[in-house]
Parts: structure tokens; sequence; C-alpha cells
């Protein structure tokens, strides 16, 4: 089997629109809630998210062989861990501001369902290249509905993208004024919701479930 064969860009290209973790599975909601407020929290959690599920898969992949069954669990559980604490790490290190900004929500990384799905469902059963495919195939899924959320939720909340004042002062001067629900959590919900509308619209198939 080639590296990109059938069944290796249906791993990779699945969890990007039809199975989506977010909208299609229900999957890190809380996180997508919590780190959207503002573009640049929400492009890092999204990539260290990506980064993480990746890694993991490909190291349960390689030992799945290996692992009893009773405790594989667990060993999912101290390998995803490891990854997440070497990740907040090296935010803290060399993005010390973002880290700050994410707060607990990196280490809880560790608990998203995203992970323990794709280790459980996908992991265990594949070797390590299909198996890296599905982690950034739903690390770019889960990354890319934050990046929304987080682009409308600044733009119209903060006037602002990464932190840079798009809308014109000449605007707010003329009596324009950011929108203040954007800001607070069921902004992120709106979106989501309006997210998951979209995507049903456009694919019947979705809309069974």
């Amino acid at each position: 089997m080639g590296l990109l064969s059938k069944k290796n860009k249906e791993a990779l290209n699945t969890p990007l629109f039809k199975e989506n973790p977010v909208t299609v599975q229900v999957l890190g909601i809380c996180s997508a809630l919590a780190v959207t407020s503002k573009l640049e929290p929400a492009i890092v959690m999204g990539l260290s998210v990506t980064i993480i599920v990746a890694m993991a898969n490909v190291i349960i992949s390689l030992i799945r062989n290996t692992i009893p069954n009773r405790i594989r669990i667990i060993v999912q559980l101290v390998v995803v861990a490891t990854l997440v604490t070497l990740v907040s790490e090296v935010l803290k290190a060399f993005a010390y501001d973002v880290s700050v900004q994410l707060s607990v929500y990196i280490g809880l990384i560790i608990t998203n369902c995203i992970l323990m799905g794709r280790l459980e469902a996908f992991a265990m059963q594949n070797k390590p290249w299909p198996s890296f495919l599905d982690g950034i195939g739903n690390g770019v899924g889960y990354a890319m509905i934050l990046v929304i959320v987080a682009f409308f939720r600044e733009f119209f909340g903060s006037g602002a993208l990464l932190g840079i004042q798009i809308i014109p002062q000449s605007l707010y001067d003329a009596g324009y004024l950011n929108n203040g629900l954007m800001l607070m959590t069921p902004a992120a919900f709106i979106l989501i919701a309006c997210i998951v509308w979209y995507q049903r619209a456009k694919d019947k198939s979705l809309q069974e479930n």
C-alpha cells in the first residue's frame, strides 16, 4: 500500500469535514468554548492537540501488540500525559504569554475525548503511518473549528486579530462599538451551532446524525 493510498487519504481527510471531531462527533467542546475568545491561543491550542494526538497515535500503534488488554487505558493515559507535559514545558519556555492565556486547558488535553477516542478506536488497530495521518486529520479538524470560532469572536468582540487592531479608529469615532457578547462563552456556542447547521445543510448524509 502506498503512503497515500485510498485508506490513508480517508484517515487524513474524513475528520476534517465528514467526521469532524467537534461539529460531528461533538468532542473537545469544552476547550472550544474556553480558549477561542482570541485567535492566538486558539491556534496554539489547535496546534498542540494536533501534535499530541498524532504522536500519541504513532506511539500506541508501535506498541499496541505488547500492551496487555487490561491496562491499555492506563498505558494510553501515560503516553498522552507525557506528551502533554512536554508540550506544556515548551510553551512555557518559548511562548509564556500564550501558555498563561491557555492556563489549565493545556493540562486538560490529557482528558480530551478526541485523543482517547482515536487511541482506542484507531491506533490500537492500525499501523503507525495510518495512525499518524488519523491523528493529523483529527487534530487539524479540531484546530480548524477553534480558529474559525476565535476569528469571529476576536474580530467582532475586540476589533482585532492576533492582537492587531483591524477595525480603524475612525469607525469607533463614528459610533461603532465592539460586540461584547462575542467575548462571552455563549458566543462560542452560537458560532459552533452555525457551523454545525451549515455543515449539515451542505452534506445531507449528516442530517440523520
